[in-house]
């Protein structure tokens, strides 16, 4: 799914150089994400035959995970670090469950609001069945979601995870609004990241460390390590809409210049092209505008820019994380940063 990078460049980054420290982080998380799916189904017992089609669209297993898997990892270096139990705890797993689930939600949201075409290669769930039963699926799922959230008990955790609901509609009213002042944009642009990717593997990661160990500060990397693997994730996203092709990414490129949207490359670009400040401000709405802004943004180093932030993001995720005790999770947590890095799709 990922290009595999070489990792000889990442001794530095840990005491420890073992053959373990080598392993796919998708194999490592594998055994802890069986029937992930199945789980997810399990979760959405549905009355009506046409909503539980609509629910399983997306819960078709072919999804890469890569929340999941993350926060499974994350469960496993935190328990490790605490007492040294290598076993992922239930109410962990459902952490990674709800996670996909709220994930999953939000992606039918959007699509709605972005009258989006395909997702992941194929048409979607608003294309299909309509708008409005498109939005009563999402709600659905969320509501599912907060079923098994409540099931695992903790008012701490309720809280941490509820959280993320909170800023995925606020991320998504952000994007919705623009700034005129160019200073202000960008940090606009990083807190509509951060809400709208972010909070929910920073939410989630710190979730996980809360259920494993008492220590504030493990939970405080592992919030830091998910926040900041998170906002280079949806960078180099912004990337593969100028650089990727269409059969490649499972949606068209340029999609966020069609919707209005000048994320880290146009803004980068801007600073070189300056006329592009009024096609911001219009939001890409005259004819030839997502054209030209794409041309603009290509023969700029935007493309560049954007992505040397995400690198700077993942080596403070890899710093964080590397405050915890050794182990091959951690390890393969250290390699998913680079992963992001060399995501094509």
């Amino acid at each position: 799914r990922f290009h595999h990078t070489s990792t000889s460049h990442l001794c530095s980054c840990s005491k420890t150089v073992s053959d373990e420290k080598y392993q796919d982080p998708f194999q490592l998380g594998r055994k802890d994400l069986k029937n992930l799916y199945e789980d997810i189904k399990k979760e959405l017992l549905v009355s009506t035959a046409e909503l539980k089609e609509m629910c399983d669209y997306y819960f078709d297993g072919k999804g890469k995970a890569f929340r999941p898997m993350i926060v499974v990892l994350m469960a496993r270096a935190c328990n490790i670090h605490h007492n040294n139990s290598r076993e992922v705890q239930a109410s962990q797993r459902s952490v990674a469950i709800i996670a996909e689930m709220i994930h999953t939600a939000s992606l039918v949201h959007d699509d709605v609001i972005d009258d989006a075409n395909s997702r992941r290669g194929k048409m979607t769930v608003n294309q299909i069945w309509g708008e409005r039963k498109a939005v009563l699926a999402g709600d659905f799922i969320l509501s599912a979601a907060s079923v098994a959230l409540a099931r695992i008990g903790n008012t701490t955790i309720i809280s941490v995870l509820t959280q993320v609901i909170e800023d995925l509609v606020r991320g998504e009213f952000l994007q919705l609004g623009s700034k005129e002042n160019e200073n202000e944009r960008f940090a606009h642009y990083l807190e509509k990241t951060f809400k709208k990717t972010a909070s929910l593997i920073a939410n989630s990661c710190k979730a996980v460390s809360i259920l494993g160990c008492p220590d504030p500060k493990v939970h405080e990397i592992a919030y830091q390590y998910g926040k900041n693997v998170g906002i280079a994730f949806q960078l180099i996203d912004d990337v593969l809409d100028f650089t990727a092709c269409a059969d490649r990414l499972g949606k068209p490129t340029a999609a966020d210049l069609k919707l209005g949207l000048a994320t880290g490359p146009v803004l980068f670009a801007c600073r070189q092209f300056p006329e592009m400040n009024a096609m911001i401000m219009r939001r890409f709405s005259k004819p030839g505008d997502v054209e030209r802004a794409r041309k603009y943004v290509l023969q700029s180093d935007g493309v560049q820019q954007t992505t040397y932030l995400a690198q700077r993001y993942c080596h403070e995720a890899t710093r964080e994380i590397s405050k915890l005790r050794p182990s091959p999770e951690r390890e393969a947590l250290i390699q998913l940063t680079e992963m992001v890095l060399m995501r094509d799709k």
